[in-house]
């Protein structure tokens, strides 16, 4: 029981994250004179699109003729991801998954917590189907279900592979199981190619938002102007802020993608990467300020950041890699751990730039984000390059690699 509320209270405390400030502004900014179900569907909305449903536009031939884009006439497709929702859908996911696990019977608590968020989910989606706004309703009962089982697995992980809270011991000896499959020196590369990619993923996000934050501080006064210039109010303004705080994630992603080379798009024939800035008409988001609106002198200098963070993981695990290893072919088994750690962060890298795009409008902004393949595919080509330079410095320890070799020719003699 305790599960299925932490779900409810999961599903409870996102959609209120947006209703309260919008309830906010439907009395003061409002006078209560419009419908409060208006304000009730956005916020659904907005929680669906957090979690990955998609959402079918139908704009009114009033609105479409006032905003003066002939392609909003027909419906259109809104399929833009804001990340800092479906992150606190996992992170919840995860804080209820390593308690359930705790339990006794935890296969039970992950179950009605899955099931009561996924019938929760699903049947406010139905509550907010509207002419203007549709939600896919399969996607609601399927898509942020997945995701919330990923934060269950991910924290019931945390708690079953203890061994004291492991009972019977049956998940380690699965574990056990697969990773017996592999002998010493397997398990040693893949572990240091699973480590290093992921620390070059971790390291090229976290280059990533220190950049974005030195962006926005210099184009402070950009950003401020554009939020005068809309003329938001006190509760349109807070609106405004906590949108963009909802998708500051799937900026960061795009920072990453330039740094990376490939860059981003924000409408189709637009293209911001580190050597060509082409941007046209754009959403008047204030933290678009921060976009550069033309070619960076030494914009081709970011491209050094995804070699430098690959040469530094491929150096952080080399070490322990070594002290795995005895004997055989040292330089070919470095070298396939480097491959793995591009592989590795190739594909985290183009896993985060396919969920941070999306269509956020009709017409030019059905294409807004990076190209996942070309971000995977440089991801892996600057990754591996560093990683095979960093697994090759340094020094190894050959007294504890030629141990084999002397003990064979000692027994022969």
């Amino acid at each position: 029981m305790l599960a299925a509320l932490e779900a409810l209270i999961t599903v409870a405390i996102g959609i209120g994250v947006t209703l309260v400030p919008l309830s906010v502004l439907w009395a003061t900014d409002y006078g209560f004179s419009v419908d409060w179900l208006v304000f009730w569907r956005a916020s659904v909305d907005i929680w669906l699109l957090g979690n990955g449903v998609d959402l079918t536009v139908t704009l009114p031939s009033a609105l479409v003729a006032a905003i003066g884009i002939p392609e909003a006439s027909a419906p259109f497709l809104v399929s833009f991801v804001p990340l800092a929702v479906a992150a606190f859908t996992v992170i919840m996911g995860a804080r209820t998954g390593s308690r359930a696990a705790a339990s006794r019977y935890w296969p039970i608590a992950l179950g009605s917590a899955l099931v009561t968020f996924v019938l929760i989910t699903g049947s406010l989606a139905l509550t907010a189907v509207d002419s203007t706004v549709n939600p896919s309703l399969p996607q609601s009962f399927l898509v942020p279900g997945a995701i919330y089982a990923l934060g269950l697995v991910i924290g019931a992980r945390r708690v079953l592979f203890r061994a004291d809270a492991m009972g019977n011991g049956r998940v380690k000896a699965w574990v056990t199981g697969i990773a017996d499959r592999f002998d010493d020196t397997a398990a040693a590369v893949l572990s240091a190619a699973f480590r290093g990619g992921f620390a070059a993923v971790l390291g090229v996000v976290a280059a990533s938002g220190i950049l974005l934050a030195v962006a926005v501080i210099g184009n402070f006064g950009l950003i401020t102007s554009l939020y005068q210039s809309a003329q938001l109010g006190v509760s349109g303004g807070i609106m405004a802020t906590i949108a963009q705080l909802a998708f500051l994630g799937n900026i960061v992603i795009w920072v990453a993608s330039w740094l990376i080379g490939p860059g981003f798009a924000l409408g189709a024939g637009s293209s911001i990467s580190p050597v060509n800035t082409l941007v046209g008409p754009i959403p008047a988001f204030p933290i678009f300020g921060a976009v550069p609106n033309g070619d960076l002198p030494f914009g081709f200098l970011g491209l050094l950041v995804p070699f430098i963070i690959g040469f530094v993981a491929a150096a952080l695990v080399r070490p322990q890699l070594i002290r795995a290893l005895r004997g055989g072919p040292l330089a070919v088994r470095l070298a396939i751990a480097a491959v793995g750690i591009g592989v590795v962060a190739g594909l985290g890298l183009g896993l985060l730039a396919w969920f941070s795009g999306g269509a956020i409008g009709p017409g030019r902004f059905e294409t807004v984000g990076p190209n996942p393949w070309l971000v995977g595919v440089f991801a892996f080509a600057e990754v591996t390059i560093a990683a095979l330079i960093g697994m090759a410095s340094g020094k190894s320890d050959p007294g504890q690699l030629d141990v084999p070799a002397r003990r064979t020719g000692t027994a022969s003699r």
